[in-house]
């Protein structure tokens, strides 16, 4: 798994001048917590660019005052006018303790419905897990092989080894649907099957008029 890693300097001063200075320095504060301490560190903005700016999940090793933090992206903070960011919030790995972690989901498989003219719509791009550090990884894969028409993948079908999947089982993850192309077919196939009873329908409501000129 890729790890980006992030050069940092302690962080003593708090507080909103000390947060204005930061960012005329074009540095962003950030906290390390999850470990045997909570770290307070500021690093450049442009170090954070790859860790914040991409759908991948990556590892985060920050480097402050001669030690090595490796840490997972929890949290950030976005100027509400400039959309700059302005705070990163990092947990700690710790070998023996649970992490909760958002996954990206990656797809696999040519589904059967598609082959048969299905649509594939995509519901969900990640999954939140819990798990030990040393099982995380870049992606979970999930198959769509069997996936037919108006059929759905959810939740509960995903198999992830050493991962305890928190999201609700029952939510769907990917579906095929019928195309417009198909809906339309169906619907030219099945006013021929009713033709026949509309049609003879018709003389039976013509007799009551018929007999009314008498």
């Amino acid at each position: 798994m890729r790890t980006i890693t992030i050069e940092g300097q302690l962080r003593t001063e708090k507080g909103k001048q000390a947060t204005r200075q930061l960012r005329s320095e074009e540095k962003v504060p950030g906290v390390i917590y999850g470990g045997a301490k909570e770290v307070n560190f500021s690093a450049p903005a442009t170090s954070f660019k790859t860790l914040v700016y991409t759908p991948d999940f990556q590892l985060a090793e920050v480097k402050v005052d001669g030690n090595s933090y490796k840490c997972i992206l929890k949290d950030l903070q976005f100027d509400k006018v400039t959309d700059e960011l302005i705070h990163v919030d990092l947990l700690e790995l710790v070998e023996d303790k649970k992490v909760i972690a958002t996954i990206p989901i990656k797809f696999t498989g040519a589904s059967k419905g598609v082959k048969d003219g299905g649509k594939l719509i995509t519901k969900m791009k990640a999954l939140k897990v819990k798990t030990y550090p040393k099982y995380l990884k870049e992606n979970i894969e999930v198959d769509l092989t069997e996936l037919e028409l108006n059929g759905n993948v959810r939740v509960e079908d995903v198999k992830a080894e050493n991962y305890e999947i928190l999201n609700s089982p029952r939510i769907p993850i990917a579906s095929v649907v019928l195309t417009r192309q198909l809906k339309q077919e169906e619907a030219g196939a099945a006013p021929a099957a009713g033709a026949a009873p509309a049609a003879a329908a018709a003389p039976a409501a013509a007799k009551p008029a018929a007999g009314g000129k008498k």
